[in-house]
């Protein structure tokens, strides 16, 4: 039988989520639950790769194994074998031919950062600090020009096995809110897929504009040059928030 979950975790101690030797990731843990639950080495595939550091509030796997547990309830089998900074929060029966990662159609990653005079002992491992208040109305009328297919190739670090850079971004939502003394923003992108460090980039270059920096977003999809945007921001605000099929 094949199994489609649903999965969260606290990335700032994985190296990733793709199994590595001698490494702590995302599969490597949900493989080695796997193994306890169903008797037998079992694959586990993910919608994606996020990279080290990166959380995920609703990313998506699915596994093929056989049990007498019912679907609904192989969440709380495999939970008794993960750590606690991993968990399946939804298991279930996948439907013929479903394929997590070939199969999804978007995906929603939100990138989190704040603003504060001084560090964020609550904030700092899901966000990441800036030290000028942007304005908002700016980065929203720069991300406006993200909306739409675009070949985002100046949007990818480079070491990107991707065959192609074109892809399409269906909205981009930045909201602000108040954290005690800290400012907290976010930036909601909803898209078909994502190149290597796409949103972590796209993310800098959006502070950049609301810091007053010239946008490079004309130039950057013209020439396609990494070097025509902002920093890439850190990867502790970046969280894989959903997967649509």
């Amino acid at each position: 039988m094949r199994y489609a979950l649903t999965v969260s975790y606290d990335g700032t101690h994985f190296s990733g989520f793709q199994r590595q030797p001698a490494a702590r990731t995302v599969q490597g843990e949900l493989e080695r639950a796997a193994e306890e639950v169903f008797g037998c080495r079992t694959r586990v595939q993910g919608s994606g790769r996020t990279d080290a550091g990166v959380h995920a509030l609703g990313q998506v796997c699915h596994l093929d194994g056989t049990t007498s547990v019912p679907p609904e309830k192989l969440k709380d089998c495999l939970n008794r074998f993960l750590p606690r900074d991993l968990r399946v929060l939804n298991s279930m029966e996948a439907v013929n031919g479903f394929d997590c990662t070939r199969g999804a159609k978007r995906k929603t990653y939100r990138y989190s950062f704040y603003c504060a005079p001084a560090e964020q002992p609550l904030l700092s491992r899901y966000c990441a600090r800036v030290k000028t208040a942007p304005d908002l109305e700016k980065m929203r009328a720069a991300a406006e020009l993200l909306i739409g297919e675009h070949d985002f190739k100046a949007f990818c670090a480079s070491g990107s096995s991707a065959k192609t850079s074109v892809r399409t971004v269906y909205s981009v939502d930045l909201r602000e809110d108040v954290f005690g003394q800290a400012r907290v923003y976010g930036i909601a992108v909803c898209g078909n897929g994502f190149l290597y460090n796409m949103v972590r980039i796209l993310a800098g270059e959006l502070v950049a504009v609301g810091c007053g920096k010239e946008e490079g977003f004309t130039e950057a999809f013209a020439s396609g040059k990494r070097s025509c945007l902002a920093r890439t921001m850190p990867a502790c605000g970046l969280c894989l928030m959903d997967v649509e099929y």
